[in-house]
């Protein structure tokens, strides 16, 4: 392969969000006597990520960093769990959960292998000082920080892929696009990247219906970030 930089999805793919935002909610709330079910908050508030990046797409309103929708969905969320009279510092507080999130146990060692010989970045939704943030808590060894706030548009829309490739001064074959979910990298690969699948079957818990496995034809389909690795040579 020509490949020179390989670009990561990060929510899902590198980190778990889901068990991460559970358990910032819980260490948060249960002091304070607030109980709920922690892994269908962090559900509901995943859930609101979508829609409210598909009007940025559709032209409904102005680019705006992925913190500020986080914000909008958590008092969306805090609503509809019932929970109210968080001061507003800890409110933003859990807000910044998405900077302190876990990674999967395989997604430093493996990225770790693969900086050997690859350009490390982010090809994510996430705002650069969330990516930044959560590299520091996390350990994750990037070289650098693209997609959506850099290009000023939303994944899967063609211009986040685009830029960035162009930010690094390769073509698009010379970039891989990795991400454990299929419309990702149906994306990228209409605008010239290679791909590669990484399956987290259970982003979304033991009970997951989309992404378990790649649908489509990718220049590699793999376990893990280390299995990755292993695939490329590292």
């Amino acid at each position: 392969m020509t490949v020179k930089a390989l670009l990561f999805d990060v929510f899902g793919t590198v980190v778990d969000w889901r068990e991460s935002v559970a358990r910032q909610a819980r260490t948060l709330m249960e002091p304070k006597g607030i109980t709920a079910d922690w892994t269908g908050f962090a559900d509901a508030w995943r859930g609101k990520y979508q829609p409210a990046m598909e009007q940025v797409r559709r032209g409904g309103r102005d680019f705006v960093r992925l913190d500020v929708l986080h914000r909008e969905g958590l008092t969306e969320v805090l609503k509809q769990f019932r929970i109210t009279g968080l001061p507003e510092p800890e409110v933003d507080h859990l807000n910044r959960a998405w900077h302190r999130l876990d990674p999967w146990p395989d997604a430093v060692p493996g990225l770790v292998r693969l900086k050997s010989q690859f350009i490390l970045g982010t090809m994510s939704n996430g705002n650069v000082a969330l990516l930044v943030n959560m590299a520091k808590a996390a350990g994750l060894p990037w070289d650098v920080i693209l997609g959506a706030e850099p290009a000023q548009a939303y994944k899967p829309m063609a211009q986040a892929y685009l830029i960035s490739v162009d930010w690094l001064g390769l073509t698009h074959g010379e970039v891989m696009m990795c991400s454990a979910h299929n419309s990702d990298l149906l994306a990228a690969q209409a605008c010239g990247l290679r791909t590669a699948f990484i399956a987290r079957p259970t982003e979304y818990g033991l009970r997951q219906d989309r992404d378990c496995k790649a649908e489509h034809t990718f220049d590699v389909v793999s376990e893990s970030v280390l299995e990755l690795a292993h695939q490329l040579g590292c």
